[in-house]
C-alpha cells in the first residue's frame, strides 16, 4: 500500500456496516478489554498502512 497523504474524505463503502461491525465486536468486553482491543486494532490498521508519514498525519488528525 503506497499512499504519500492520509485520505480525510469520505472513503469507506458501507460506513454504517463497519460503525455496527466495531460497537458488535466491543459487546461484551470490560472496559479494560475493550481499550486494549482498540489498541490492538489501531496497530493492526497501521500495519496495513505501513507508511510512518500517513501514520503521523493521522495521529495529527486525530489530536484535532
Amino acid at each position: 500500500m503506497s499512499n504519500d497523504h492520509l485520505i480525510l474524505t469520505p472513503n469507506l463503502d458501507a460506513p454504517d456496516d463497519f460503525y455496527e461491525a466495531l460497537l458488535d465486536a466491543h459487546q461484551g468486553l470490560s472496559i479494560e478489554e475493550s481499550q486494549a482491543f482498540n489498541a490492538r486494532l489501531v496497530l493492526v490498521l497501521a500495519n496495513h498502512i505501513g507508511a510512518l508519514p500517513v501514520l503521523r498525519e493521522a495521529l495529527e488528525a486525530a489530536r484535532a
